[in-house]
């Protein structure tokens, strides 16, 4: 049975978020995401989130970054909010963050810069059941836990087994779609499932494509 518990209060989430676009990264809630922060106007984000919550918005960019849209691209409506949890500044300036998701979002309005970064009204409403941690199970484990196996040896990918063997259902397929290194369009998509067996659906069917050759898989993400 699920046992629901209480991650974070929705009233600690930010009325003005920060955000910080970036192609191919993907935050979910309860995952973690380590950054390497280096832009001054993303250490400026940094330092301000510090004393404002703690709280910064990751979203993909929607195209290829050029000199138009290089330094303010369009992103997609949809991104994670994810809390500070580890910090540490390097000899040469840099910041090193690690940010565990926390909630998605939905962009509702985008506001003016502040000291060059981007920052947005963000409507966390239809994601409410992203501040709640729920012991699921998912069937067909054993079937995933080859499809797995199989797309780890065609990418390559070093893994420590006992551990994936025994993490429970909603880390390890969280942590797979962050992890893998799927299309921009596909990190998108399964940001936007809209349930961890949604998502875990579509993570099978991306792994089961690039095993049998087919390339991307026709995702959509809006």
């Amino acid at each position: 049975m699920s046992r629901p518990t209480p991650q974070f209060a929705s009233h600690d989430l930010p009325a003005v978020l920060p955000i910080f676009p970036l192609t191919g990264v993907l935050l979910l809630p309860r995952g973690q995401l380590p950054l390497n922060i280096f832009e001054p106007r993303y250490l400026a984000m940094t330092e301000d989130a510090l004393g404002r919550g703690r709280i910064i918005g990751m979203v993909q960019p929607k195209t290829a970054l050029d000199e138009r849209t290089r330094d303010n691209p369009p992103v997609y409506e949809t991104g994670c909010a994810g809390r500070i949890v580890s910090f540490a500044e390097t000899d040469d300036g840099r910041y090193l963050i690690t940010l565990l998701g926390v909630s998605r979002f939905r962009i509702a309005d985008e506001l003016d810069l502040e000291r060059e970064y981007r920052r947005v009204t963000p409507d966390y409403l239809s994601f409410a059941e992203d501040l709640i941690t729920r012991d699921q199970n998912l069937p067909e484990r054993d079937g995933r836990l080859e499809t797995i196996r199989s797309y780890f040896s065609l990418r390559k990918i070093d893994a420590d087994w006992p551990s994936i063997e025994g993490a429970p259902d909603e880390p390890l397929v969280n942590s797979l779609a962050m992890l893998c290194p799927f299309a921009p369009n596909e990190k998108q998509a399964l940001l936007e499932c809209p349930d961890l067996q949604d998502r875990n659906a579509l993570l099978m069917s991306l792994m089961k494509m690039a095993i049998h050759g087919e390339g991307n898989a026709p995702t959509q993400a809006h």
